[in-house]
């Protein structure tokens, strides 16, 4: 018999938490206050600072001793370190994808795109950015590879910060579609070469919008 678990105080903190600094109503770097996070989620401390160690453990806020806990912060070539990380996870989890089925792991693509299509001209920006997020999940997850797939989650998890981050440019929004389409494209077609080229075309593109859109936003 599998009896269902109930969520703890600090599971459910850390998911609200988790969602706030993900669609970047906290900013990244912005100082978290234990007492305020536990009146605005009615709890106690307690699980608020429980729900803090378990996002610390994900790379999303940083505990400092004597200072305090904040929000992850992203220098240039940490986010290009992140960047390069994601490349080696992304693209060995495409390699072994196609090896087992490239036209499933296609045609599911196709269909993420379908309804990412549909959320940018709703002007859902959320919806867009949460089905971005399932297409590069769908690729790892496709792979098969468990060790793999932990490994992406803390990687997954700060690049949902990042895209959100660059839903108010509508022109990125655009290009990003066109590139996960051809990635969807050419991996239903079996072309595993291109599609590689194709994803790491992608993640490289990613990297420099966000470089670019953080310079913009310094000069302001």
């Amino acid at each position: 018999m599998n009896l269902a678990r109930q969520r703890t105080l600090a599971e459910q903190a850390a998911e609200q938490i988790r969602g706030l600094i993900v669609k970047g109503e906290l900013q990244l770097g912005e100082a978290l206050s234990e007492t305020a996070l536990a009146t605005a989620l009615g709890v106690s401390k307690t699980p608020i600072r429980e729900a803090l160690l378990r996002l610390k453990a994900e790379g999303l806020v940083d505990v400092q001793p004597q200072r305090g806990t904040f929000v992850f912060r992203m220098s240039a070539a940490e986010v290009e370190a992140l960047s390069e990380f994601r490349d080696v996870l992304e693209t060995a989890a495409l390699q072994i994808g196609m090896r087992r089925d490239p036209v499933a792991l296609g045609r599911t693509l196709k269909e993420i795109t379908a309804d990412m299509t549909a959320a940018l001209a709703a002007g859902n920006v959320t919806r867009y950015v949460e089905l971005d997020d399932r297409f590069h999940d769908c690729i790892v997850a496709h792979c098969g590879n468990h060790h793999l797939a932990r490994s992406y989650i803390p990687v997954a998890l700060r690049m949902q910060a990042l895209r959100y981050r660059l839903t108010r440019y509508p022109k990125l929004n655009t290009r990003s579609l066109k590139q996960h389409r051809t990635i969807a494209r050419v991996v239903e077609r079996g072309l595993r070469a291109e599609a590689e080229q194709s994803l790491k075309k992608h993640i490289a593109q990613t990297l420099q919008d966000y470089t670019s859109t953080q310079r913009t936003s310094l000069r302001r």
